[in-house]
């Protein structure tokens, strides 16, 4: 069954719901041939191109499927990247917003301890990269025995980075009777083996692509010497005027570079390479999501999780010289339906990279010529204007659905016999609230976390100042983080 509309599947009205708010109207490809199939638990094995919608492809029916009931993780779901990890954990917890589905990121970089406290309380979905999520199974910190969907996701990357032993091992621990989806942009020899060792009959998805790329992103090439970049970037930046971009060098000192003399001719920018901390990459990929600023300079670590439905340029400073970190790069814009344009810089070194790139796509990128200098100059009003006001996101998707959410702090826990039941029957009694407006409770030792939907959170702030919770007075503000 083929469908335009979300409505037409058989899916609960909290997931519904979710879809609405997030503006998911009309299903892609991938969530047209993979929802009807998933929803029924069958494995499946779908090639499709980054930026095709596959994350909710397989983020609806898993947050349809899973009993909230249940305190064991449900699903699990491999990235090669933290920081796809971190988006798809956002993702799921979007869809799942109204079920009050708990997903949990796990990757290195990060405290092992921080996230074996987060694992100890109810979770229905783990994202992880599959040497962080050996270390939880490993120390008992990851508990198996409930796990009904394994998820694969950008199969082929998570191989060319070694990942193939540290997938069969996870895979051997787990129960045999789940459901397996392995997603993938390309379909090489050992994805394909490994499907068929360890998937029961899988269906085949193919989303037919007119080609590598997608077609609504216009590439374009100029010439130049390494020594008229700088001038150049300032130069097309200033004549595409674009409402966000990513500059992609290929080394983090080229990041740095650039960045440094973008910063000083007063544009909006921030910089991610591998050498920052990982908290302060996540800081500027947030900030970033929320228009904090207009350009990101990045190296390819940035490729993956970066979901901007609005990226309307990416600028490659240097041509990468993996054919497959073009696609990647150029893959975040044109996104989500709309038009995007990848201008690539190209010196004369670099011609053997061009051509091995335009052999992997499969047609020649167009040539354009550098901005004459009256056109920069006609541009630059118009250029100014724009740097000077806040970027503008307009599909913020985690901000739309939490805008009507407040995260309650209380302070006790487990310590104190309190259970997510006690939280409920005492907030649901409150005068025009009611179970639905209550989203996903978190309780540790000494302190717990109630999320309150709806627009209800000052309301039920106020009213639980002079409750109890099963007697006891608690401390109840609303929380920091």
């Amino acid at each position: 069954m083929l469908t335009n509309s979300f409505d037409d599947y058989k899916l609960s009205d909290d997931i519904k719901r979710a879809l609405s708010v997030l503006k998911y109207d009309t299903p892609t490809e991938v969530q047209r041939e993979v929802l009807p199939l998933a929803l029924q638990n069958q494995d499946l094995v779908v090639k499709s191109q980054t930026g095709s919608g596959k994350t909710a492809a397989f983020g609806i029916p898993i947050c349809e499927n899973i009993a909230w009931e249940e305190k064991k993780p449900q699903a699990l779901i491999l990235t090669p990247t933290r920081e796809l990890a971190a988006q798809v954990r956002e993702d799921i917890t979007n869809i799942g917003r109204f079920k009050r589905i708990k997903a949990v990121a796990v990757y290195g970089k990060e405290p092992f301890s921080k996230q074996r406290e987060e694992l100890k309380h109810k979770t229905h979905v783990v994202v992880g990269t599959p040497g962080r999520v050996i270390d939880h199974i490993d120390r008992g910190t990851l508990l198996l025995d409930e796990i009904k969907y394994l998820i694969i996701d950008e199969a082929d990357e998570m191989l060319s980075m070694g990942f193939i032993d540290d997938i069969e091992a996870i895979i051997q621990a787990l129960p045999t009777n789940r459901v397996t989806m392995v997603f993938s942009a390309t379909l090489p020899t050992d994805v394909e083996k490994l499907c068929y060792k360890y998937m029961m009959t899988p269906t085949n998805i193919e989303i037919a692509s007119t080609g590598i790329v997608t077609n609504t992103v216009d590439h374009l090439i100029i010439e130049t010497q390494e020594e008229d970049k700088i001038s150049l970037l300032k130069d097309v930046t200033t004549v595409e005027n674009p409402d966000s971009c990513i500059i992609f060098c290929r080394t983090k000192e080229h990041v740095d570079t650039v960045f440094a003399e973008l910063e000083t001719s007063g544009y909006s920018c921030e910089k991610l390479h591998g050498g920052l901390l990982q908290e302060d990459r996540f800081a500027v990929m947030n900030g970033f999501k929320t228009g904090n600023f207009r350009y990101l300079v990045a190296t390819d670590v940035a490729a993956r999780g970066i979901d901007v439905d609005n990226v309307t340029l990416i600028l490659n400073f240097d041509v990468p010289t993996e054919k497959e970190s073009y696609v990647h790069r150029t893959g975040r814009t044109g996104r989500a339906g709309n038009k995007g344009k990848a201008i690539t810089f190209a010196t004369a070194h670099e011609e053997k990279f061009v051509k091995s790139i335009e052999r992997y796509i499969g047609f020649e990128i167009r040539m354009m010529d550098a901005p004459e200098q009256a056109e920069v100059a006609r541009n630059m009003p118009a250029f100014q204007e724009k740097s000077s006001g806040r970027r503008v996101v307009k599909n913020n998707k985690t901000a739309r659905i939490n805008q009507d959410i407040m995260k309650l702090h209380f302070s006790g826990g487990k310590k104190k016999k309190i259970r997510a039941v006690d939280f409920v029957g005492t907030i649901a009694k409150i005068e025009g609230v009611s179970a639905e407006d209550i989203g996903i409770i978190t309780i540790k030792d000494t302190m717990s976390y109630v999320d309150i939907l709806n627009g209800k959170g000052s309301l039920v702030l106020q009213e639980m100042k002079d409750a109890t919770i099963k007697g006891k007075k608690l401390k109840v503000s609303k929380a920091i983080k």
